[in-house]
């Protein structure tokens, strides 16, 4: 199985599988909001995490954590924009992922040296989007979630939780494919946290196989997130991170082949581990 992100990056997801690292250059996401707001600290923990083995860097300029208050186009891009440049500009050949669902943003980041748009609604967001992903040749990550930051926890609901991801994964790729994206460029993530119980957090995990849908890479983003929390009563994300590798494993067996974790070295330590028993 093959990723083609952009035009001059292609992953072979075929038999081993890749970390993403989260790096959020935002003042409120929930778990490493402000860490990074200058520059050159962002860019150093780019390249840090490339550094620990990470394959892509994702980075986002506006928190989707529960309750978030959107920000306008002119704040994100004032925000990733010159991070982008600066990674590219100190190491080249990194491949760049940028967290957004505005098509403005996502457009100017594949300008700065971005292949990668990772779109947290799914398309839903923008009806332009899937030709920004088709004209820029970028790689696709369609993203479930039902509501948005400000509401999609209030109530989620589903008549079958896996069947309607699966249902909304097979509706959004073909209108990607549609648009003009190639259908190896598309990678699909169930949005675990995003307008879901725990109860469908852990029902999407238990069924990943069900989920996947060739020849579309699974990415699973289950990092530090607040349902590990409520479930080990680890009301700290930093106390997220054990749990964390633990899901890296065992969604790795499930067939999840792209992670997106906070901890690049201790998730990758893990994902290698799982990949032995596996016999990858």
């Amino acid at each position: 199985m093959f990723w083609h992100c952009g035009k001059h990056h292609r992953l072979d997801l075929g038999k081993q599988g890749i970390i993403m690292g989260i790096l959020n250059v935002t003042p409120d996401s929930f778990s490493d909001g402000g860490s990074f707001n200058s520059v050159s600290q962002a860019a150093e923990h780019a390249l840090h995490m490339f550094d620990e083995g990470a394959a892509i860097v994702d980075i986002g300029g506006e928190s989707t954590r529960p309750g978030a208050t959107p920000v306008n186009v002119s704040c994100e891009m004032e925000r990733v924009i010159p991070v982008i440049k600066s990674i590219i500009r100190q190491r080249p050949q990194a491949l760049l992922s940028i967290d957004t669902s505005k098509v403005l943003v996502a457009r100017a980041a594949c300008e700065a040296g971005v292949a990668i748009i990772n779109d947290v609604t799914g398309l839903m967001g923008d009806a332009t989007m899937a030709s920004v992903v088709a004209e820029t040749a970028a790689g696709l990550v369609i993203m479930h979630t039902q509501g948005d930051p400000r509401t999609m926890q209030d109530n989620p609901s589903y008549q079958d939780v896996v069947k309607d991801v699966r249902v909304f994964f097979q509706r959004q790729v073909q209108i990607a494919i549609d648009a003009g994206v190639k259908p190896d460029a598309i990678a699909l993530d169930p949005g675990i946290g995003f307008g879901k119980s725990d109860e469908h957090n852990i029902a999407l995990l238990r069924h990943l196989s069900q989920l996947m849908i060739e020849p579309h890479p699974l990415l699973i983003g289950v990092s530090r997130k607040s349902f590990i929390g409520r479930l080990l009563n680890h009301e700290d994300p930093d106390n997220r991170a054990a749990a964390t590798c633990a899901l890296t494993a065992l969604t790795r067996s499930s067939g999840a082949v792209i992670h997106r974790v906070h901890d690049v070295l201790a998730n990758l330590d893990a994902l290698r581990m799982a990949e032995v028993l596996l016999g990858e």
